[in-house]
């Protein structure tokens, strides 16, 4: 058996060292979307497969018999693709998919990040941990400042004028957010409700700092086997 692990996810790295250690075989596929990805205790391949078509070439020529996905739960495109591919080549498919974070009294939920802008106020400083892939989403925020976390230095200027880069590079402890949070002066917290407890350390401190939070919710997930935690992940691995 050839495993194929889609990363992007901390506990993907754990699971990778896991399959490792085991002697199990397996390939650790990334998207490729920071620069410098951290590397895995596997085999790699970096980058996308060239869509639906490219990816089938991928499993056949590399005789993969199993795909673990445990990329971020807000990566819907890929994960659908690759449910109902695996299924069509009648390959075992499992998604690494953990518990979403609950709401606190006060924060919101938010289906779409347009949705923002009915909740906000006039000279309200809102920080953004939701990425630049969704950037554009937010550009009906006005009268406020809005700043934005990324990896990655920007490639281009930040899409409205209200607005700017933070630059910084995880993993962030709850006392580096807070004091972040004091230093930028920030009243709301945006985050996609990704889950874990490795990036929950925004919410920990904007629940200290008394800040307002709103978590976009996710989008659907793709039908078939899933697995809420490193352990259940490897348990079906070890079933296969």
């Amino acid at each position: 058996m050839t495993l194929l692990l889609l990363a992007g996810t901390r506990e993907a790295r754990d699971i990778a060292r896991a399959l490792s250690r085991d002697g199990i075989a397996a390939v650790g596929s990334l998207a490729g979307v920071t620069r410098a990805p951290e590397k895995l205790s596997l085999p790699m391949r970096v980058g996308g497969f060239g869509g639906a078509s490219g990816f089938v070439a991928y499993v056949k020529s590399h005789n993969i018999s199993a795909v673990l996905d445990a990329t971020h739960p807000f990566a819907a495109r890929i994960s659908e693709r690759t449910a109902r591919l695996c299924a069509e080549l009648d390959i075992p498919y499992c998604q690494f998919l953990r518990p979403p974070w609950p709401l606190e009294p006060g924060w919101i939920s938010l289906g779409r990040e347009e949705e923002l802008a009915a909740h906000v106020s006039s000279g309200d400083i809102v920080f953004l941990a939701t990425g630049r892939q969704t950037l554009a989403r937010f550009s009906n925020l006005v009268d406020v400042q809005v700043i934005c976390r990324q990896i990655e230095p920007p490639e281009e200027p930040f899409p409205f004028p209200n607005g700017r880069f933070h630059i910084a590079r995880p993993p962030f402890s709850t006392d580096d957010e807070q004091r972040l949070f004091r230093e930028l002066g920030v009243n709301w917290v945006v985050a996609k409700n990704a889950g874990g407890e490795t990036s929950r350390t925004k919410l920990y401190a904007a629940s200290a700092l008394g800040l307002k939070v709103a978590l976009i919710e996710r989008p659907p997930q793709p039908e078939g086997a899933k697995a809420a935690s490193i352990d259940a992940c490897l348990s079906w691995v070890r079933a296969l």
